[in-house]
């Protein structure tokens, strides 16, 4: 015995290194603010995408030093191997894909969260986490028109919010392995991926998907959807669930809401928005007016980290019929007798996949309680008017021509040369935008034309960042232009 209180004597002096007292954590806090502090202040001023001509892998390898090392040293090594290399997403320059936000009061949000490692999966562990997380999701629902019996849950993004949609979707109309190939889901080619992803997940790949027409505006053409589910019906198939879109990824296209919502319930199909990029902008006059009809839908995707400036990591999912969704994902372990509620309904581990997760409420909670809706509504307003200024000040450059007028902030255009392939011409000017690195741009194809994106959504982007990015891609076309090397596609 005395054998085993000396060795526990050992270990635990060793494993107390893992407690610092006050004067330690000092001493480990103090440099990491210090250089937070500069990279915040500095954070316009550096590049918004830095090349780089080395591996990185090399840099990290797998193995770690049994002491450890000076919380400088691996401060530096975070620096110049994780900050410096790729896309800064922390920039207002960053104009590429859905930007992300990272407002600061978010990070001392998940700072606290971490400090305490509350766990806000069930009521029983943590009542007032999950009273948080359960305030933040009936805010949100009251922004897109939904009754407060509805349910919802606070997700690692788009992604599993979509997947978890799917799912109650699923289990709510009933559907069993043996009528899937039957089973049609409607939707239309600007989907996000990840809408697919979620629908291969939750096994119903083998389901019929109708890729419905869409217009001139990568809208969904609602008419052509209540055909196509009656041309289904009449052939014996079994229509069960829409998925339409509120801000597409690629356009930024809004599918007319309003009417597929009616043609839903005419059939009684199930009917999903993904509004993971465009929903927060119900916050906005014009916003609200565009996005009118989402409340008709049975469940909802809306995103945080990006309509609302927050750190990646927190997407939502609202569904109208909480005891649907709570069917869908409740289990029951015996193991977690003693956590078992009267109103398991409240548990955010009741309604989604996850278990374990991290207390994401915080991090949306205490900027909210901060600083108040009202500077998120003039962000998201202000994004709007900086697309309407961007797609109005680059049709002055000649040569610019804007390839769909903007619904929200996303800006498709490109450059069409007097002479030579647009598609490469635009493919070059892309890549050289990212050599410079000033702002971050990015480009997609739509119907085998080659576009180039403006996705204006950082809460860092101004008017300032929009004449840059002007600048940039301006001094971008003369260095296109000028090389000898795209002389060939251009002659």
């Amino acid at each position: 015995m005395s054998e085993i209180i000396d060795k526990l004597a050992v270990l635990e002096t060793v494993s107390k290194k893992l407690e610092p007292n006050e004067k330690i954590r000092e001493e480990i806090h103090r440099p990491i603010i210090n250089y937070a502090q500069h990279f915040l202040n500095t954070v316009n001023q550096t590049k918004v995408y830095n090349k780089i001509d080395y591996e990185i892998e090399d840099h990290f390898p797998s193995d770690f030093d049994d002491q450890g090392e000076p919380i400088e040293k691996a401060i530096n090594h975070i620096r110049d191997y994780v900050h410096f290399p790729g896309l800064n997403p922390a920039s207002g320059g960053h104009l590429g894909y859905i930007p992300g936000g990272g407002i600061y009061t978010a990070a001392l949000g998940d700072y606290l969260a971490d400090i305490a490692n509350d766990y806000a999966g069930v009521d029983f562990a943590s009542p007032g986490g999950v009273a948080m997380e359960n305030s933040l999701i009936q805010w949100m629902a009251k922004l897109v028109g939904y009754p407060e019996t509805c349910g919802g849950n606070l997700t690692s993004g788009g992604s599993i919010a979509n997947l978890i949609a799917v799912t109650t979707a699923r289990e709510a109309h009933n559907i069993k392995s043996a009528n899937i190939p039957k089973t049609v889901i409607y939707l239309s080619k600007q989907a996000h991926h990840c809408v697919d992803k979620a629908i291969r997940i939750a096994g119903l790949k083998e389901c019929i998907l109708r890729y419905i027409e869409i217009n001139e505006k990568f809208q969904i053409v609602s008419e052509g959807l209540d055909k196509q589910i009656k041309k289904d019906i009449s052939n014996g198939l079994q229509p069960f669930m829409v998925i339409a879109s509120a801000g597409t990824t690629d356009v930024g296209a809004i599918d007319p809401l309003s009417e597929i919502g009616k043609i839903c319930k005419t059939h009684n199909l199930w009917y999903h928005i993904d509004a993971a990029y465009g929903g927060f902008f119900i916050l906005t006059e014009e916003g609200k007016e565009k996005l009118k009809g989402i409340e008709l839908s049975d469940s909802v995707v809306l995103d945080p980290h990006k309509g609302l400036f927050l750190p990646y990591g927190l997407g939502t999912i609202i569904i109208k019929n909480k005891k649907k969704m709570h069917e869908a994902h409740h289990y029951d372990a015996a193991y977690l007798q003693d956590v078992a509620s009267t109103d398991d309904v409240r548990s955010p581990a009741e309604l989604s996949p996850e278990l374990t997760k991290p207390f994401r409420g915080l991090r949306l909670w205490l900027p909210l309680k901060v600083h108040g809706v009202n500077p998120f509504k003039a962000c998201l307003e202000e994004k709007l008017l900086l697309t309407k200024y961007f797609v109005q000040e680059i049709q002055k450059i000649d040569g610019f021509e804007i390839y769909l007028e903007p619904e929200l902030s996303v800006a498709t255009y490109r450059y069409v040369p007097k002479t030579g392939d647009a598609n490469l011409f635009n493919e070059a000017l892309v890549k050289t935008t990212h050599e410079d690195g000033r702002v971050f741009i990015s480009s997609t194809t739509v119907n085998g034309v080659f576009v180039l994106r403006l996705a204006v959504l950082s809460f860092r982007t101004h008017k300032d960042t929009i004449d840059l990015a002007i600048e940039v891609l301006r001094d971008g076309v003369e260095k296109v232009l000028s090389e000898n090397t795209f002389a060939e596609t251009v002659n």
